[in-house]
């Protein structure tokens, strides 16, 4: 099996088992070892007392584009750090694109960054991840 294919399947198989991803309303966009890119449309309830977009809404999408890239590979991985800057407010409509992209890759640590824009291609929100690769594939021969 190609590397490509390996890596849409495994992001299916964490997809169909991944209902926060569901809830949140995530698209697929794009998948191959080591990127990934989702999007979504901000809701209602996701917004704070300010109107504006919960934090943790962003992250969640680009947490969500980390493991997908990260595990694209076909070892299951782990996030062990992550961080993110919020630079732009979002408010409910608004359509986000998280876009992951692998820096380094060992055997045992993966670094991605993930960018966050809205429709208009405007960076909302920078996310660094950090994962520890396990020694178990999600495919065994």
């Amino acid at each position: 099996m190609d590397a490509k294919l390996i890596a849409e399947k495994v992001v299916n198989k964490m997809f169909d088992n991944d209902w926060f991803s569901q809830w949140l309303g995530i698209e697929r966009v794009f998948i191959e070892p080591g990127k990934c890119v989702l999007k979504m449309t901000i809701r209602k309830e996701m917004l704070n007392g300010f109107a504006i977009a919960h934090g943790g809404i962003t992250y969640s999408l680009a947490d969500s584009a980390l493991a997908f890239a990260s595990n694209s590979h076909g070892r299951q991985s782990v996030s062990v750090e992550t961080s993110i800057s919020h630079t732009v407010s979002l408010k409910e409509g608004d359509e986000i694109i998280a876009s992951a992209e692998e820096q380094s890759l060992t055997n045992k640590i993966g670094i991605y960054n993930i960018i966050i824009k809205n429709k208009q291609g405007v960076t909302v929100a920078l996310f660094k991840g950090v994962v520890y690769r396990t020694s178990k594939d999600w495919f065994p021969q």
